[in-house]
């Protein structure tokens, strides 16, 4: 579960006779992840496509083309086998789509021809002149357009190509009629137009009025358009016979195409061929097992390498594989790996002297295939926002599954927030057949049910304390610490915070040690271990009561919620009896083992950097600090919360303050106005102090819908808001603070040589 699942390197060895019974064995078997050959062995070549490939590969563009045209879309599909004669219904099919297609193309061109007259000859309308009277004369000439009137006057009658003219308008639209001179140029009108913010229009070709032209135009365009919809019409009644046709051949074209060009990623001589390829270890026996089935003794299955990789994807630990031959499970290095990888292949069939096939292709990472439970699965989403974790390393799905979503439900902790995320998270899971939008479904109700899960401990639904009056007698276990009675509940989530920040970040560090250990055990520690001794040193000492009072050499900004938040006081959410750490653990365990850890870290650095790695380090060193402190949000968030939906409930009912002796509660006034228990003086034998607001529920009719409105909509903002400030504060815990540690990533997808048919669907 933490490690991805693991992956076997395959060679299948074999004549040419029998290469397309293996492809089309390994195809239907849907398990191997082919390998490039790259072409670096002496009497091997990558394959040629296989005979019908050409065609194939035409005959599917074809068939996509189609698909495109008619919108199919891939759910069309239904099981069922190509019938004989499918080539000849796929032509007419062709046929019939593209001359409804090149139909429609022209009317549509025309269509687009047509709008662009009505937009011409729409501002000639608004002259309301004759289209005839604008074009065709000698000795004057005309000018249409869109311009301020009083600037193309003043322009026209300075210019000097010009005796005479007169203008006419309509709305925006200006028509000049000039005269010129004897002398003058062709166009006297745009040249005295030059200086002048003026659009010109092109006079239509036609006798008719502006207002007939348009009419005529019009019928035109409805004439083409019913056309359109004629076509669409004939389209989806293709759409409807042929649908479920079209997609079963793009299946079988689809395989045809891969199995033919399969031979490219083989290494081939003109009478064998070598091709390997990763799949699950688990599998392997299955895919020997089905080739000996279909082809017997006329090819090799060997299990090349079953191994850990580093970074680079070079194996560091090989175990040689033995499928009950002589010679037991010794272990290889990763220099004779690379021997072993580097081998030549005899050109007469692809066999080394020693008789085992060789590594001929380059050596290449494993893909991964995530092995995570049901119920990590759907954060696998989550983690491929970053990348699919590397062979090589620890995959923390399901870190996710444990942290993400009881982070988020301790911030917002509301049962009616909690309802509402896991009712919408269970319809994106139910009503939808994408993986993403599934994904995120099930990581909605994994986070609504943290929500109710810590609203009911908090008593809270919708921001109202009535679960806790109804569950615990107004005595929940958890307070939010907004109330001024109940503020020292905001110091304990402090305290929480850090305790959260230091146990996750331990686990980051451990998680990184774990994965590079087997490297190298001693770069392992400089690289995780000397951090976190860091990190739980400096803590140490921070959680220790050194420096305070009694050490002034050491005294300094240490809050106090530190030593009373989890103490015996009043203070003390929960009396635990932890007032901090002696001094002298601080003192003689906090400091040493920080020390131990920041001259180990940078003597790391150093190693890396060289001597820069000392500033770097030294520099670096403060994230210790910081990245701790990151997790003081999720307390910010749990105020913040509250807060917006207690103004929301506050708008609508009201507020009024009760004195008691652990301090102030504010209470809503549900059942009376909170004026009418300002009046009153008393609720429960406390004093009623203040009225913070008397709620639009108690202001008449009219302001009792007003805040029905805001109550409504101020509660949906906080649930939208609960996903952009808790969702996205724990996303970042977890991508900043806790991958940081350990997690960089960039694995490769398993994609298996094969299809799956829509035909074996239930």
């Amino acid at each position: 579960m933490l490690r991805p699942e693991r992956m076997s390197k395959v060679s299948v060895t074999g004549s040419r006779g029998v290469m397309p019974t293996v492809i089309e064995t390994v195809h239907e078997l849907n398990l191997v992840h082919l390998s490039d050959y790259d072409g670096s062995w002496e009497g091997f070549d990558n394959g040629d496509p296989m005979a019908g490939a050409e065609q194939s590969s035409e005959k599917l563009v074809t068939v996509r083309a189609l698909e495109s045209t008619l919108e199919l879309s891939a759910d069309e599909a239904e099981p069922g086998a190509l019938e004989s004669g499918w080539e000849q219904r796929l032509e007419d099919v062709r046929t019939r789509v593209n001359e409804l297609d090149d139909r429609r193309a022209e009317i549509n061109e025309e269509l687009r021809q047509i709008n662009e007259k009505i937009d011409r000859v729409a501002p000639f309308a608004e002259l309301g002149i004759d289209l005839d009277l604008l074009s065709g004369y000698e000795t004057v000439t005309v000018l249409v357009g869109e311009g301020p009137l009083d600037e193309v006057e003043a322009a026209v009658d300075a210019s000097e190509d010009i005796r005479a003219f007169e203008t006419f308008t309509g709305g925006d639209i200006v028509a000049v009629v000039a005269a010129p001179t004897e002398d003058a140029d062709e166009d006297p009108i745009d040249d005295a137009l030059v200086g002048v913010d003026f659009t010109r229009y092109e006079v239509p070709d036609t006798e008719r009025s502006p207002d007939d032209y348009v009419d005529e135009l019009e019928t035109r365009k409805r004439e083409l358009e019913s056309r359109v919809d004629e076509i669409d019409a004939e389209f989806e009644e293709i759409k409807g016979e042929e649908a479920a046709f079209l997609l079963r051949v793009e299946e079988e074209l689809t395989v045809e195409v891969q199995q033919s060009e399969a031979p490219l990623q083989f290494a081939t001589t003109e009478h064998a061929f070598v091709a390997e390829g990763w799949l699950p270890t688990d599998e392997y026996e299955r895919l020997v097992a089905t080739l000996n089935d279909a082809v017997g003794d006329s090819v090799e299955v060997e299990e090349l390498v079953r191994a850990d990789y580093d970074d680079e994807g070079y194996p560091t630990h090989t175990e040689e594989v033995d499928h009950g031959g002589p010679g037991g499970s010794d272990e290889t290095t990763e220099e004779e790996e690379r021997e072993t990888a580097t081998r030549e292949v005899a050109a007469d069939g692809g066999t080394t002297a020693t008789g085992s096939t060789g590594v001929v292709t380059m050596v290449d990472e494993p893909p991964v295939v995530q092995d995570n439970t049901a119920a990590a699965k759907p954060f696998e989403f989550l983690l491929r926002m970053i990348d699919r974790p590397k062979y090589s390393e620890l995959d923390p799905t399901v870190f996710l599954l444990l942290t993400f979503p009881a982070f988020f439900g301790f911030m917002i902790g509301d049962l009616g927030y909690g309802i509402l995320y896991t009712t919408i998270g269970f319809l994106l899971y139910s009503r939808f057949d994408s993986d993403v939008i599934r994904s995120l479904g099930a990581i909605g109700m994994w986070a609504g049910g943290f929500t109710m899960l810590f609203g009911i401990l908090y008593g809270e639904i919708f921001g109202m304390h009535v679960l806790g009056e109804i569950l615990f007698g107004g005595s929940p276990p958890m307070h939010k610490g907004l109330q001024p009675v109940y503020s020292k509940y905001s110091q304990t989530w402090l305290m929480l915070s850090v305790l959260l920040g230091l146990l996750h970040l331990t686990v980051g560090y451990v998680l990184g040690f774990i994965n590079d250990m087997s490297h190298d055990p001693v770069e392992s520690y400089f690289e995780h271990g000397s951090w976190a001794l860091l990190m739980l040193g400096f803590w140490t000492w921070i959680f220790s009561r050194h420096g305070v009072g009694s050490a002034p050499e050491f005294n300094g900004p240490k809050p106090s919620f530190l030593y009373t938040a989890l103490g015996n006081g009043s203070d003390a959410a929960y009396e635990l009896g932890f007032t901090g750490f002696p001094a002298e653990v601080g003192l003689y365990v906090g400091i040493p083992v920080a020390v131990i850890g920041l001259v180990t870290m940078i003597y790391g650095e150093v190693r890396h950097y060289g001597p820069l790695g000392i500033i770097i380090g030294g520099l670096e060193s403060f994230s210790v600090l910081g990245d701790v402190l990151s997790y003081l949000r999720i307390a910010a968030v749990i105020l913040a919360k509250a807060g917006m939906a207690f103004v929301v409930n506050m708008l609508f009912f009201g507020v009024y303050v009760v004195e008691t002796e652990s301090g102030a509660e504010w209470h809503f006034g549900t059942s009376h106005a909170p004026q009418h228990m300002l009046e009153e003086g008393t609720y429960h034998g406390h004093e009623v102090t203040e009225v913070m607001f008397n709620g639009l529920l108690h202001g008449g009719i009219g302001m009792a819908i007003i805040g029905v409105f805001i109550l409504v909509l101020g509660h949906i903002v906080v649930l939208l808001l609960g996903v952009t400030s808790a969702g996205l504060q724990g996303i970042r815990l977890e991508y900043v603070e806790f991958f940081n540690k350990f997690y960089e990533g960039g694995g490769r997808e398993f994609s298996p040589f094969g299809h799956e048919r829509a035909s074996d669907d239930d």
